[in-house]
């Protein structure tokens, strides 16, 4: 009996939770209601309308000789007040409305009229201005925004060297202004697009018309405009919502803070997502091997890029299997190492009481701890806790017989490598892929090590971003695109623009390089 009267109460509950969700409104503009002829009830209204809310101003005054009841509201804090002052106020106050239009005199721009609350609503939260006056039906919205914002300034995440030093930020349209500056060209567009029913975020996707591919435009429109949530706060949040595959560790598209970086992908037929609020921007589709490139490999010399681009290839195979491969050297397959060395390392693991998988377990993880509590501490006392929280930690560990020597050379080694790589994402995702490699290998040896690295590449092979093959230009195989890939060739043979990006113009070179004097 006890056990039925549960689910009883249990199905009542149930009951009533849908009965009050169904009684609650869809989103915070659902009442539809149309302004009125009277200016104090529609003071009223808009004091119902926004309830606590202090920041809310509310200005009335007379416009002009006829003494005409006016009334100005926008939230404090999001709007240029002396736009309002100059712009607005003054002119209304020294000037009448227009008599037969009833259409107010301020000298600003973007100005457009609205009928219902809802607009002004969402108007006002935009950070413009709404002008209601006595006898009109409605109000006249005005582009006031203002809201604080901070200077463009060098990306902290992408350090650039040769390149420029300016970096996106929270505002949507400096970033366009930014992009714009680099292509002031006419087959530039825009497409807008907003997301969030709470919080509504404008959604912008840039690209080359003559360049970018249609098929791959549709399909991004369509997963944007299927996203529906409360709000959408930065662009790694809608990268999640729309990417192929979302329990892949590999990041499925580029995120970037410089304008010159999204410039040179919307040259080679990629698209540029900029999100409102948010300092950084989605260049999609991605490949694998995109990642591994830097703004900065174009403004060297090509063999100085091509050394620097490889070393980031050897990097990521050591930050993700070095440690695996001491594991399965030393538990299974220790015959390989010289005598001499396979001494030393016997030496030094002769006091660790822990099996090999243990000791690297433990030493990667506080190598993370130390990592991430030197990002969240500040600047200059993060950067002394990472060096000499490592240099005693480490020195500690070993004279306590905890790890061995050379398991903290591997772990420094494995570090460094992980630093290499210009992609934070990817190195998120090297750092995590680290763990199961280490773990077949304590299993299987260098046989575990292969099984996870082939099944690492079959996902690879597997994955697809906005459609285009991930693996790309190495499976499907494109030896055009091979001329930047693990090398880059100069700047004058790499005439066509990589076939990864599926672009509607492969040419982005018509002329050859002017020959110098070779005497």
């Amino acid at each position: 009996m006890f056990f039925f009267s549960k689910i009883l109460n249990r199905n009542r509950y149930q009951q009533k939770e849908e009965q009050s969700k169904s009684k609650r409104p869809q989103n915070q503009f659902a009442n539809q209601n149309s302004l009125s002829k009277d200016l104090s009830q529609n003071i009223e209204e808009a004091k119902r309308l926004f309830p606590l809310s202090p920041d809310l101003v509310i200005y009335r005054f007379v416009a002009g000789a006829q003494k005409a009841p006016v009334a100005l509201l926008y939230l404090d804090g999001l709007t240029d007040k002396n736009s309002i002052n100059n712009h607005i106020l003054g002119p209304m106050m020294q000037n009448l409305p227009d008599a037969k239009q009833g259409m107010p005199v301020p000298s600003i721009s973007g100005v457009r009229t609205v009928s219902t609350w809802d607009d002004v609503v969402a108007a006002i939260y935009e950070g413009e201005s709404a002008l209601l006056l006595e006898g009109q039906q409605q109000a006249w919205i005005y582009d006031t925004k203002g809201w604080p914002q901070r200077a463009i300034e060098d990306p902290q995440l992408e350090s650039s060297l040769k390149g420029a030093h300016q970096g996106f930020v929270e505002t949507g349209m400096q970033n366009i202004a930014l992009l714009r500056r680099y292509l002031p060209n006419k087959a530039f567009r825009i497409k807008e697009q907003t997301v969030g029913e709470r919080g509504r975020s404008k959604v912008w996707i840039l690209y080359l018309e003559d360049i970018a591919n249609s098929e791959i435009l549709q399909e991004l429109e369509t997963r944007i405009s299927k996203v529906d949530v409360d709000a959408l706060i930065n662009t790694g949040e809608l990268a999640q919502y729309i990417e192929d595959n979302p329990h892949s560790p590999f990041p499925q598209f580029i995120m970037t803070e410089r304008p010159d970086s999204a410039v040179s992908q919307m040259l080679q037929g990629r698209f540029v997502v900029i999100v409102d609020r948010s300092p950084g921007v989605i260049i999609a589709p991605a490949t694998f091997t995109s990642f591994f490139q830097s703004v900065d490999d174009y403004s060297t010399r090509w063999q100085i890029a091509s050394f620097i681009r490889l070393l980031r290839f050897t990097a990521f195979m050591i930050a993700m299997l070095l440690p695996a491969l001491y594991i399965a050297v030393i538990s299974f397959n220790y015959e390989i190492i010289p005598l001499q060395l396979l001494l030393s390392i016997a030496e030094s693991r002769a006091s660790v009481p822990f099996p090999p998988l243990l000791e690297a377990v433990l030493m990667e993880i506080t190598l993370e701890m130390m990592r991430e509590a030197g990002i969240r501490l500040p600047a200059p006392v993060g950067q002394t806790i990472g060096i000499v929280g490592g240099i005693v930690v480490g020195q500690a560990a070993v004279q306590a017989g905890i790890v061995s020597n050379i398991m903290v050379i591997i772990v420094a080694s494995t570090a460094i490598a992980s630093f290499i790589l210009p992609s934070y994402d990817m190195g998120m995702a090297v750092r995590l892929l680290r763990f199961p490699m280490m773990l077949m290998a304590s299993l299987f040896g260098f046989i575990g090590m292969v099984i996870g690295f082939m099944t690492l590449v079959a996902h690879l092979i597997a994955l697809e971003s906005l459609g285009t093959p991930y693996g790309s230009p190495l499976a499907p195989f494109r030896w055009s695109d091979m001329k930047d890939t693990f090398v880059r060739l100069p700047l004058w043979q790499m005439t066509d623009r990589p076939k990864s990006a599926r672009p509607a113009q492969d040419k982005r070179m018509r002329t050859k390089r002017p020959k110098g004097d070779e005497s």
